[in-house]
């Protein structure tokens, strides 16, 4: 009979040992295919980070840093005349305890410059700030780069920033709509009120108006134009339009005796135009009861006129309303010719 053998276990070590020539492949390491699918969605978003990125730039949307020494603030005529002594330290302390909390806004020039569209109280905080500290921390300032498309939009950002922000007073709005006509980024004073004030209601706008006549009148010698009231800033408007010869009396006096504070300034201009409070008086009672005239071209259903006239004569800008059932392009073609011959 034969004689069995006994099988022996199999040897481990040699079952693991890779034959000679293979590489040793890592159980980490990811197909080629997956590398392919990771390095192309990496690179897809970075695009796309980048698109971003610039379309928000293009947009006005990105707020960069951008330093000091590169902006440009007379890129426009500012709408603010001065700044108050305290409102400017209390604009430093703030910056300096807790920094600059909103961006100006800025359009880019060229590569190494930009212009100031808004926010020339904080640079203007910001350039003492860097003066005095010498920290680095105020020699930048955060600002959005817009795209005006014209000098005319750039103006309203301005101005709106303004209104919104710290109102002005109403010389300085007469002021700035004055000097954009003035430097051709408006075609007329009318055009200029229009734009920069659009969301303005048509009385504001009038009394603005009024305003400019003292800028064009007084400016240069008043050294108070901020100080002046609403109610006494119309009141010498009207001085002006009615006497001629009135601003340059009060130009005269202006320069040969300047005031010193904006009380005596004030007192000034008052009693130039102290002959015109009685006429105020009449205004505003006018205001609250305007005249109206009444006028008939034949008579329609039940004997009432058809046609109605009514003026209100006490406001800054004079406004007549023709209404009724009598008012036909007929009627509109020959007012129109009756309006041409009087002008």
């Amino acid at each position: 009979m034969a004689k069995r053998k006994r099988l022996t276990p199999a040897n481990t070590a040699f079952l693991s040992q890779e034959p000679e020539g293979s590489e040793r492949s890592s159980h980490t390491s990811s197909p080629p295919i997956a590398q392919v699918v990771e390095e192309s969605s990496e690179a897809a978003a970075l695009s796309a980070l980048s698109d971003e990125l610039h379309t928000a730039r293009q947009e006005g949307r990105m707020i960069e840093r951008l330093p000091l020494s590169r902006l440009k603030d007379d890129f426009l005529v500012r709408d603010r005349i001065t700044m108050d002594g305290g409102e400017l330290e209390s604009l430093v302390t703030s910056l300096r305890e807790r920094g600059q909390q909103t961006p100006i806004d800025v359009t880019k020039l060229s590569d190494n410059e930009f212009g100031l569209i808004s926010g020339w109280r904080r640079v203007t905080a910001l350039r003492r700030l860097f003066k005095e500290t010498d920290n680095e921390r105020f020699s930048t300032v955060l600002a959005i780069v817009r795209k005006p498309d014209a000098s005319s939009d750039a103006y309203r950002a301005m101005v709106e920033e303004n209104e919104i922000r710290l109102g002005l007073s109403y010389y300085e709005r007469a002021r700035i709509a004055a000097k954009a006509t003035e430097q051709g980024v408006f075609s007329d004073n009318r055009e200029a009120l229009k734009t920069l004030y659009a969301a303005a209601s048509r009385a504001k706008r009038s009394k603005i108006s009024s305003f400019m006549e003292i800028y064009y009148a007084l400016d240069g010698c008043l050294k108070f134009p901020k100080a002046l009231p609403e109610r006494q800033g119309l009141l010498l408007a009207k001085a002006l339009k009615g006497d001629k010869k009135l601003a340059r009396r009060l130009n005269d006096r202006l320069r040969k005796t300047p005031a010193t504070t904006a009380e005596a300034e004030l007192k000034l201009l008052e009693n130039a135009v102290s002959k015109l409070e009685s006429t105020a008086t009449k205004s505003v009672s006018e205001r609250q009861h305007p005249s109206k005239s009444k006028i008939g071209k034949g008579k329609g259903d039940g004997g009432r006129q058809n046609i109605l006239i009514e003026a209100e004569l006490g406001e800054v800008d004079p406004l007549i309303t023709i209404r009724g059932v009598g008012v036909d392009e007929a009627f509109l073609s020959r007012l129109r010719k009756w309006v041409e011959a009087q002008v």
